[in-house]
């Protein structure tokens, strides 16, 4: 038995596949299909063998039983160099399969138009993994693409007498990262329908979006990937508009900001970040006077920082922001007006992100990698407990305890815990400052006041050290200013240096054993102080 040149072509996605089919038929092969690429290729006048000519055996089920045949998988699978796998071939009739072009079932576009469960499941594919694998694992004798970009290198080697032993195994290995990526997203899938937040195993799929320069410094190599889908209001969904590609602490510095930006809505209101950390943060009736009031927060440690705008960016505001160095701006839209007097910067970056304030979906998680394992969480979507606003006009529960010391403990319940309650103009700025100080490294301490911090502490080793170096930073502006404090104090210190630098206000968590004595503080100096239950820490 002479065995024929054969090619198995079944494709979902029908690029270049007319192109690709007429190549291979110019290199001697016969073409195997099926379906709707059965058509396409006859179409264009490509001439096909049905997959029933191979199998002997009729498509059926709607089409769910087709190439899953030993006329099909024996051809595949066959070793070219086994001379007993051969005569079993030539005994049974069947014909090897030398190139098999295959991508599956749109299961990933099926889950992205928000089909329905049934019509999901029918989408998964059943038969085109199983041929690619088992094309995949006879790599030495059979080319097999599931990407129409090798379309182009596979014609050009067998122009040149045969796809090479090299290219065959970089094919295989792209079957294999085809199929764990489809089989990821099926069982993400499944298990968010069964209500599954953490599987006792978990692959999660994502795509090359760039390689990096380098990474966080120039000796380390890095790239980036986007998540299967792109999540709006993200950093992958952007679209640069403006200057050279984005480095790893860019992307990482940007996702700060733009994770601090989504709580004000929106509220006009820009963020200034450095190195993943707010520094400056303004709102206000317009986008011009939120990045004033950002600017002045912090000049110094604005410039060469990163700005998250949630409005557009105007002529008045980009000839402002265009008086400093400034790495990256990111806004869902600019005037034209702006974008040409933005663009005279050569170095800025200009990011464009359509629904820049939406809030993450509840299938996003916040992962972080460790040496040897991966940390996965709900994200901290909360502000205060059970978002409960009354809070701040309600005198808070007090309850005594005794610790296994012996000593007495007042516990505090949410609300206000001193004398004096807040003025409206101090919940508004609490509250603005306690949405800051989330998004701010722990130890974290926010001073703020009239939609704009005014000093920011953090990544402290101790709280006392993040509100000395707050209230360092804010200097006279400290006076009239609250403060937030992402978790309790531990002790009456931090009250203290508030005292001293005419703070009014205080927004925290409470929980502390010492919570008595920083109540007393507050009620010493005046100062009105409120907790509100949720903590923030973030490393």
């Amino acid at each position: 038995m002479i065995m024929k040149k054969r090619a198995l072509v079944s494709v979902s996605d029908k690029t270049g596949v007319v192109d690709f089919c007429k190549g291979l038929v110019e290199n001697g092969f016969e073409i195997i299909s099926t379906g709707g690429t059965a058509k396409a290729l006859t179409e264009a006048g490509i001439k096909v063998i049905g997959i029933s000519d191979i199998t002997g055996f009729p498509e059926c089920l709607d089409g769910r039983v087709k190439t899953l045949h030993p006329n099909v998988h024996a051809g595949l699978l066959a070793m070219r160099s086994n001379e007993e796998h051969m005569a079993q071939l030539e005994k049974l009739n069947i014909n090897t399969i030398d190139i098999v072009c295959v991508n599956l079932y749109p299961f990933k576009a099926t889950l992205a138009k928000g089909a329905d469960f049934a019509e999901c499941i029918e989408n998964i594919d059943i038969g085109g993994p199983t041929m690619i694998r088992a094309a995949a694992k006879n790599y030495q004798d059979v080319a097999v693409i599931v990407d129409p970009k090798d379309y182009e290198v596979v014609l050009t080697e067998l122009a040149n007498g045969g796809v090479s032993l090299q290219t065959k195994k970089y094919l295989q290995y792209k079957v294999f990262a085809h199929t764990a990526v489809y089989d990821s997203l099926i069982s993400n899938y499944l298990a968010s329908q069964l209500g599954i937040t953490y599987p006792d195993s978990v692959t999660f799929a994502y795509e090359k979006a760039q390689d990096m320069r380098y990474g966080e410094n120039p000796q380390q190599s890095a790239v980036f990937y986007n998540e299967q889908f792109i999540r709006p209001g993200s950093l992958s969904s952007a679209k640069q508009l403006w200057g050279k590609e984005l480095s790893y602490n860019n992307i990482n510095d940007a996702n700060g900001a733009l994770e601090l930006l989504k709580e004000f809505g929106n509220t006009p209101a820009v963020v200034a970040c450095k190195h993943a950390n707010p520094c400056g943060v303004g709102t206000g009736e317009s986008i011009y006077e939120a990045y004033m009031r950002a600017y002045t927060s912090d000049p110094v440690s604005v410039f060469g920082g990163i700005l998250a705008i949630n409005g557009t960016v105007d002529a008045a505001t980009a000839t402002e922001i265009n008086k400093i160095f400034i790495e990256i701006v990111m806004a869902p839209s600019y005037t034209e007006e702006a974008l040409q007097i933005l663009q005279s910067k050569k170095n800025i970056r200009l990011l464009q992100i359509e629904n820049i304030s939406a809030r993450r979906e509840e299938t996003a998680f916040d992962m972080k990698k460790v040496y040897g394992g991966l940390l996965v969480q709900k994200y901290d979507e909360s502000l205060i407990k059970g978002e409960d606003y009354s809070l701040f006009n309600t005198k808070a529960s007090v309850e005594k305890s005794i610790l296994p010391s012996g000593k007495e403990k007042t516990v505090y319940g949410c609300g206000v815990v001193t004398d004096r309650a807040p003025t409206k103009e101090e919940i508004e700025a609490m509250l603005f400052a306690w949405k800051v100080v989330k998004h701010t490294k722990s130890n974290a301490i926010v001073i703020g006041k009239e939609g704009r911090t005014t000093g920011i502490g953090m990544g402290q080793t101790n709280r006392i050290w993040a509100a000395q170096q707050a209230i360092a930073h804010a200097g006279e502006e400290s006076k009239g200013s609250v403060m937030a404090s992402d978790a309790f104090f531990p002790f009456p210190d931090c009250v203290e240096e508030c005292v001293k630098a005419g703070i009014t206000a205080i927004i925290q968590p409470g929980g502390s054993i010492q919570d008595r004595a920083s109540v007393e503080a507050c009620n010493k100096a005046n100062i009105a102080m409120v907790f509100v239950g949720d903590r923030h820490f973030k490393h």
